[in-house]
């Protein structure tokens, strides 16, 4: 390989982006930059209590450029002159309409405002109803067209959202010349594009989310989305049929972004993918290792070779994709759609009333008492953690369901409601918050116990992400409740670091990711092993867990 040969990695999260400059030779970081979104932290064009999440394109735009500047300054003109390639991840299903020209609306006059005209986050979900319409219309068909995507299709996906915005919105409705997902609009953009119908989609969005199959030569036929609604007529030839897995070249950086960025026209984009799936290569996964990517929420990764799955359909799941995470094997999706957010709910619902206050209170000025609310906003799940560690705990304890936003896997259900019950007077806060964590870890382990059902078994546990680094307290708990080690992968930004990856594999520096990923990878830092003398009371628990999600299930 020849010496000196940059990459960068652009990871896009729910809260911010970030990109990495990466050696291509051996993974090492050279320059980091956090760019949050000024639109979203401000909390525009979000409804929370009506599942409302949007995010405005110009909050990507400004931190795609923002970041890589930022860094490409930290590294020096040197390393900058030596990028070769850059690659982006994002989160999804966060599609949006865009005109003709792929233009997303809002950023066209008289859109700017609309949140229709806008991404729709993942965690979206107001199209809980057309999601419910798209299972039944499903069942009338002869060819099973749900059968890779576990079954069931979620309102957290690209169809439903789609058909959701055009329902909800007649201007949308009549500009909206076609339908992007976020990871495959920012290759798009880097290089160029004039033309919606030249987006270089990518495998892993178009398998996992958009009901694309090879075996179905592609997307489900026209006629299958006019007989559910005649708004979808026509979609299908305007989106795709080909799709590209994320270690080829979606194309060069255009003149005007190579202008923008203060980089060469010769730097390779690599197609783009979903922020799990970079972060699987990025933590080094390996066949039959369950990478968990855990953050707001958590991403489930699994890969098997072709011939192992030959036959199997895991039901329940966010689908199983050819190439979706390293080409040449079936990549297989799961997640819970609360994770770090049921803490962060439950934080944001103790500081409430000290926030309200201070900003009520007239011994401190405005700017003092937000900085006070903010920091102690920072302690509080530190502090919780450190308090529930120490509890002891039964099978009368407190227990909760993690459902605050709905179920993913197994079996999605965005209508589903978490719960917390055995609640009495002695219980506190930090008796409360070991329940929600407890929760979670369950909803974990029903994720693995659907694999193994399903006959795909799972050999071990890695560990990713912000919660994975930061909480020894939660992942010494999923160690307990799993009954299994989880190793934590070194990497503090592993879904930029696998980004970068793929951008060495689509620049011809690596031959096979396979090959980028184990020159590149950091390795394994920590590794929680359980606690046997906790192991049966969890598993006891745990079937406590399932008996109050059944009933919570046949009651809603």
């Amino acid at each position: 390989m020849k010496s000196e040969q940059y990459v960068i990695g652009v990871d896009y999260g729910t809260d911010s982006v970030r990109s990495i400059i990466v050696d291509a030779a051996n993974g090492k970081e050279i320059a980091a930059a956090v760019f949050p979104y000024p639109r979203w932290k401000e909390g525009l064009y979000c409804k929370a209590a009506a599942n409302q999440f949007r995010q405005h394109p110009l909050d990507y735009v400004e931190g795609l450029e923002q970041s890589i500047k930022s860094c490409l300054h930290l590294a020096g003109a040197a390393v900058a002159s030596k990028v070769k390639a850059i690659s982006i991840d994002t989160t999804g299903s966060t599609p949006v309409a865009v005109d003709e020209s792929g233009t997303p609306l809002a950023l066209l006059p008289g859109f700017e405002q609309n949140p229709n005209a806008m991404f729709v986050l993942w965690k979206d979900h107001t199209s809980v109803k057309e999601a419910a319409e798209i299972n039944a219309h499903a069942e009338r068909f002869d060819v099973n067209y749900l059968q890779y995507v576990g079954g069931i299709y979620s309102s957290e996906w690209f169809w439903a959202k789609l058909l959701h915005v055009l329902r909800a919105d007649e201007q949308v409705r009549k500009a909206c010349y076609s339908w992007v997902e976020h990871c495959d609009w920012i290759p798009f953009l880097l290089t160029g594009g004039r033309r919606a119908t030249d987006i270089r989609r990518g495998v892993c969005s178009a398998g996992h989310k958009s009901l694309w199959a090879a075996e179905f030569g592609g997307l489900p036929p026209d006629e299958f989305f006019t007989s559910l609604d005649p708004l979808l007529k026509g979609f299908t030839t305007r989106l795709f049929k080909d799709t590209y897995t994320a270690d080829k070249p979606a194309g060069r950086l255009s003149a005007e972004w190579a202008e923008r960025l203060g980089l060469a026209t010769d730097v390779v984009i690599g197609v783009g993918a979903f922020d799990a799936h970079m972060g699987a290569v990025g933590g080094q996964i390996e066949p039959y290792h369950l990478s968990k990517v855990m953050g707001t929420s958590t991403c489930d990764m699994l890969v098997a070779p072709k011939a192992d799955m030959e036959g199997k359909l895991v039901k329940g799941i966010c689908g199983q994709v050819d190439g979706s995470v390293i080409p040449g094997m079936i990549g297989l999706e799961a997640g819970q759609s609360a994770f770090g957010d049921a803490y962060a709910w439950f934080r944001n619902m103790l500081a409430w009333p000290v926030q309200q206050l201070l900003s009520q209170s007239a011994i401190i000025d405005k700017d003092t008492a937000a900085k006070v609310a903010e920091e102690t906003l920072a302690k509080i799940i530190p502090t919780l953690s450190q308090q529930a560690e120490q509890l002891p705990f039964d099978d009368h304890s407190e227990l909760a369901v993690d459902w605050f936003n709905g179920r993913r896997t197994p079996d999605a259900n965005q209508l589903l409601k978490g719960a917390i019950t055995n609640l009495g007077l002695g219980s506190d806060a930090p008796r409360v918050f070991r329940a929600v964590v407890e929760a979670t870890c369950f909803g974990a382990k029903s994720i693995v116990d659907r694999f193994n059902q399903e006959g795909v078994p799972v050999k071990g546990l890695i560990g990713l992400g912000g919660v994975a680094r930061k909480s020894p307290f939660i992942m010494q708990m999923m160690a307990d409740v799993m009954n299994m080690p989880i190793r934590i992968h070194r990497s503090e930004q592993t879904c930029a670091a696998g980004a970068a990856m793929f951008a060495a594999t689509a620049a011809g520096i690596y031959p096979k990711v396979e090959a980028a990923m184990a020159a590149m990878g950091q390795g394994f830092d920590a590794e929680y092993y359980p606690d046997q003398q906790k192991v049966a009371l969890y598993a006891k628990r745990y079937q406590q867990y399932h008996s109050l999600g059944n009933f919570i299930e046949d009651h809603i």
